[in-house]
């Protein structure tokens, strides 16, 4: 049976889902969204500070589990601009280091609060 958990250091989800489903050894991720810990949404925030908050519900949902970005598998980015690719490119670059799993980012029309970024990923325990 999988295992669905909600860790510390991420925000209570909005809907019916957890922050991370394990099983097999592997973790999967749901979509992170620049909400804080403490629950603000960071609609009004820019770009790049809502791009490093999802980057860091992730790498806390990792955390959590007992996983880490070097053993990431797979990335998901949302973005509703398609012109905000090169600056989340480099804001990931810097996040993941030398970890490169595979990704892919797919523009979409709106995401949910009026957020520009979401961010959902795979890996091993």
């Amino acid at each position: 049976m999988p295992i669905t958990l909600n860790p510390a250091g991420l925000a209570t989800p909005g809907g019916h889902y957890s922050h991370a489903a394990i099983g097999n050894g592997m973790v999967f991720i749901s979509g992170q969204l620049p909400i804080d810990a403490e629950g603000r949404k960071l609609t009004d925030a820019t770009f790049d500070v809502q791009a490093r908050q999802v980057l860091a519900n992730v790498e806390a949902a990792l955390a959590g589990v007992g996983s880490e970005i070097g053993k990431l598998l797979q990335v998901r980015v949302y973005l509703t601009e398609v012109a905000h690719w090169p600056a989340f490119n480099d804001i990931y670059a810097r996040w993941a280091g030398s970890a490169r799993p595979a990704r892919a980012v797919v523009p979409v029309p709106a995401l949910h609060f009026g957020l520009q970024i979401e961010v959902e990923a795979t890996a091993l325990l």
